[in-house]
C-alpha cells in the first residue's frame, strides 16, 4: 500500500463517524478543508433552511472561511460575536442573542473514538449554544482533535488546547507564559465550563463534519 498514512486516517475517521452516528449525531466526512466548506455551504446549510447564523470562537471555522461566506450572502443574517469594534457589554448581549439563531457553527476541542464531544469554554456561550437554543448546530472537526476517550480529551484540552488558545488570544494567564496549566485564578482564565456531549438531542440536531486534515488547536 503506497499511502498507508492516508489509508489509516481515512479508516479512523470512518470508525469515529460510525461511533458518532450511533449517538444520534448527523455525521459527514470531508477529505479536506475545501471539501468541508463546500459541504456546509451547498448541502448542510440549505438542508436546515436556516436564515440566521452565529458561531463560536473556532480556529477551524475561521480556517474554512465559513463566516465570511455566510456574511456575503444577502439572504442570511449573521451575528458576528467576535467583532473587535463592539464594546464588551454589547458583545456579551450579542452572544446572548446568538443562542436563538437558526444555525450555530463551531469547532470542538476533542472528539472521542467512542462518539462524544469534549469541550472547555471561558464564558459558556459556545458550549451553551451547542446544547440548547439554536435549532441546528454544525461542528467542524479536524482529524487532530480525535482522542481515544473522554479522559484523553480532557487531558488534550488542559495540556495543549487551553494553553495554546490562551496564547492565541493573548490572555494574561500563567499558561500563556509557561505553556503549562497552573489551574490559575486569573480573571482572564479561559477554562471555566466543561461539557461532554454524549448524544445529540434531538437526533440529528448536531451535525459533525470530520475533516481528514489537521485544523484548529
Amino acid at each position: 500500500m503506497e499511502n498507508f498514512i492516508a489509508a489509516y486516517s481515512s479508516k479512523r475517521l470512518e470508525a469515529v463517524k460510525k461511533a458518532l452516528a450511533s449517538n444520534n449525531f448527523d455525521v459527514h466526512v470531508a477529505p479536506d478543508a475545501a471539501a468541508a466548506t463546500e459541504l456546509v455551504l451547498t448541502r448542510l446549510v440549505p438542508e436546515t433552511g436556516a436564515q440566521s447564523f452565529s458561531f463560536g470562537g473556532s480556529g477551524t471555522v475561521a480556517a474554512l472561511g465559513l463566516v465570511a461566506a455566510l456574511m456575503d450572502n444577502p439572504e442570511y443574517t449573521v451575528l458576528n460575536t467576535t467583532d473587535k469594534g463592539l464594546a464588551p457589554a454589547d458583545m456579551y448581549e450579542l452572544r446572548r442573542k446568538a443562542l436563538l439563531v437558526d444555525c450555530f457553527l463551531t469547532g470542538s476541542n476533542a472528539v472521542t473514538e467512542t462518539g462524544q464531544l469534549v469541550n472547555l469554554d471561558m464564558i459558556g456561550n459556545r458550549v451553551g449554544a451547542m446544547h440548547f437554543g439554536p435549532r441546528h448546530v454544525i461542528v467542524l472537526v479536524g482529524r487532530n482533535k480525535i482522542v481515544p476517550g473522554v479522559t484523553e480529551g480532557m487531558r488534550r484540552i488542559k495540556q495543549f488546547a487551553a494553553p495554546a488558545n490562551a496564547m492565541r488570544l493573548d490572555k494574561k494567564t500563567p499558561c500563556a507564559k509557561t505553556s503549562f496549566c497552573q489551574d490559575c485564578k486569573s480573571p482572564e482564565r479561559i477554562c471555566n465550563v466543561w461539557t461532554i456531549t454524549e448524544k445529540s438531542f434531538p437526533a440529528g440536531r448536531v451535525k459533525v463534519v470530520l475533516i481528514d486534515q489537521d485544523l484548529g488547536i
